[in-house]
C-alpha cells in the first residue's frame, strides 16, 4: 500500500484562511498601538512644561498665562517627529498639538493643571484625540 505524503488542497486552504483571520485582527490592533505611541511622545514633551508650570504657581501662586511667563521655549519651537507645538495656554492648560496626516493630524490634547493644597494635578482628557490612542492614565 502506497502512503500520501503532503497536505491536501482543503487543509491548505483551510491554513490560508485562518492566517487571514488572524490578520484582520492583528493590522488594526497594531496601528492603533503604533498611534498610542506617537501619542506618549507629545506627553513626554508637555513635561518640561508641567515643571515649569509647577515652579512657578510654587513661586507665585498663580498660574502661568503663555510659555514666555512660565520659562520654556516658544510653542512652535517645542515640536517632535508627530508634534508640531507645545503651547502655555491661559491658566496654565497645556495645550499639544500633533502634525502629520491620518489618524493624529491636526488632533490635540489639552492638560489641565487642577491645584490642591500646594500640588498640582493634571487632567489630561480635553482636545480632539480620540480616546482609543491616549494613554489610560487620560481618557
Amino acid at each position: 500500500m502506497k502512503k500520501s505524503q503532503g497536505f491536501t488542497l482543503i487543509e491548505l486552504m483551510i491554513v490560508v484562511a485562518i492566517i487571514g483571520i488572524l490578520a484582520a485582527v492583528a493590522i488594526p490592533a497594531y496601528q492603533d498601538y503604533t498611534n498610542r505611541a506617537k501619542v506618549s511622545e507629545g506627553l513626554s514633551l508637555a513635561g518640561g512644561s508641567k515643571a515649569a508650570i509647577a515652579e512657578y504657581y510654587s513661586s507665585n501662586g498663580t498660574l502661568p498665562t503663555s510659555n514666555a511667563q512660565a520659562g520654556v521655549a516658544s510653542s512652535a519651537s517645542i515640536t517632535g517627529n508627530n508634534v508640531s507645538s507645545v503651547e502655555v495656554t491661559s491658566a496654565g492648560n497645556i495645550s499639544i498639538v500633533y502634525s502629520g496626516s491620518g489618524d493624529l493630524g491636526a488632533k490635540t490634547i489639552i492638560m489641565v493643571p487642577s491645584t490642591d493644597t500646594g500640588s498640582i494635578k493634571w487632567n489630561c482628557t480635553g482636545g480632539t484625540m480620540p480616546g482609543k490612542f491616549r494613554p489610560s492614565s487620560c481618557r
